[in-house]
């Protein structure tokens, strides 16, 4: 079948009539009667606009409208079902633009939003973690301070009865002549190492004297033998002592300012005082470093060869 157009001219020149004519006879525009004849049918409006023209054109020529629209939609059928695909392709591909704005729009507020939850979550913790202090770090310096006090109210404590007037002790009269030499400011304490029996100590206390000065040294520093440690202490202030003979029992003592304590060991000593500043120590007659300030507590002090 031919097209709706070629029909169209067809007759329209059989009756002699122009384009011109059947324009402002069906009062169509000249070019869409043109684009029609043509078959240009991109040039004409929406396909109910062009039905419409078919049938004015159909009826000015005197022939029959449902003929011409029959043949209308068989020669424009598939462009306007192409025009229809593509009309809907373009809303379908719009409104998937619009979906993924919209997307990128609630990424974009939800990133906003955990942004700025993140910095007021931070601008909060910061300062209680400045604040924070570490639970290991408090409970060293509550221990530290423990082992601070203990010894101080130990020399307070001892400390207390010097100040006001020494207790008198009752010592056996074997001992009573040694003892007074031994608190003299020149005398030397000498504990006998516990856990060393070999190392030889020189006392004038009587083999199997009891009493608190048994096994203290009284002759002063005494001779060295080879091979030994010899620890000599010589208090400046008053200071309270404990002393570690190589791996033997803790030796405590009260020193008063002038006096000095002497031991004799193997390998070691272990040192804590009371009063860091108030002592002065030699080791095998070479004089120490000093353990610290005064008043303060010098605890595990190692002296080795």
């Amino acid at each position: 079948m031919e097209s709706v157009g070629e029909f169209f001219r067809q007759v329209r020149e059989t009756k002699g009539l122009t384009v011109d004519e059947v324009a402002s006879k069906t009062r169509i525009r000249s070019d869409f009667v043109k684009a029609l004849e043509d078959g240009n049918f991109a040039k004409l409006p929406d396909q109910v606009f062009a039905r419409g023209f078919v049938r004015s054109y159909a009826r000015s020529l005197g022939l029959d409208e449902e003929d011409a629209i029959h043949r209308f939609i068989q020669s424009a059928g598939a462009f306007y079902e192409k025009k229809d695909e593509r009309e809907r392709l373009k809303v379908r591909q719009a409104e998937e633009e619009r979906k993924r704005r919209a997307n990128r729009k609630a990424v974009a507020v939800a990133i906003g939003i955990a942004v700025l939850t993140l910095i007021f979550l931070l601008s909060r913790e910061q300062p209680s973690v400045l604040r924070r202090e570490n639970p290991g770090q408090a409970a060293m310096k509550r221990s530290a301070q423990a082992a601070k006090v203990a010894p101080e109210a130990a020399t307070r404590q001892e400390l207390a009865p010097v100040a006001e007037a020494p207790k008198p002790i009752d010592v056996p009269a074997a001992i009573q002549k040694p003892m007074a030499d031994a608190l003299r400011p020149e005398s030397v304490v000498s504990p006998v190492v516990a856990s060393k029996p070999e190392t030889e100590t020189v006392s004038t206390a009587s083999p199997g004297t009891d009493g608190p000065l048994g096994g203290i040294s009284l002759d002063g520093a005494g001779t060295t033998m080879d091979g030994q440690l010899v620890l000599d202490l010589e208090a400046t202030e008053l200071s309270w002592v404990v002393v570690q003979i190589d791996n033997g029992s803790p030796q405590e003592a009260l020193l008063r300012p002038g006096e000095k304590a002497h031991w004799k060991g193997q390998d070691q000593f272990i040192l804590t005082l009371g009063n860091a500043g108030g002592v002065k120590a030699e080791l095998n007659g070479k004089p120490q470093k000093p353990f610290g300030p005064s008043g303060k507590v010098a605890r595990d002090v190692v002296l080795r060869r």
